[in-house]
């Protein structure tokens, strides 16, 4: 498995705006092959950090989702927002390996 976050922050009064625009996602990843699962996780501690974590069978289907012209769709719509201030916003990714279960 190939696990990827890309975790963000805003301004802990627009985290529900947020949230609530990952709750009606197009989900367009879901139906991409090799992926596996989709969360959008809220530390709670700090209300406004975001992580969306993805999970792939494979590193490669990972590789092949952003590379494609779905993956660019998404993007697009991401700078479509309403609020520019969320629209500017760029994540940190990471990317990882699963070595144990």
């Amino acid at each position: 498995m190939y696990i990827v976050h890309s975790t963000f922050h805003v301004p802990p009064e627009k985290a529900k705006e947020v949230i609530q625009i990952y709750q009606t996602r197009s989900k367009l990843v879901d139906e991409y092959d090799g992926f596996t699962s989709f969360q959008l996780l809220q530390n709670e501690v700090k209300p406004g950090e975001l992580t969306v974590q993805i999970i792939w069978k494979t590193k490669q289907d990972y590789v092949n989702w952003v590379t494609s012209d779905a993956y660019k769709k998404v993007h697009e719509l991401e700078k479509n927002y309403p609020d520019q201030e969320l629209a500017a916003i760029k994540p940190i990714v990471q990317r990882f390996n699963v070595v144990a279960e």
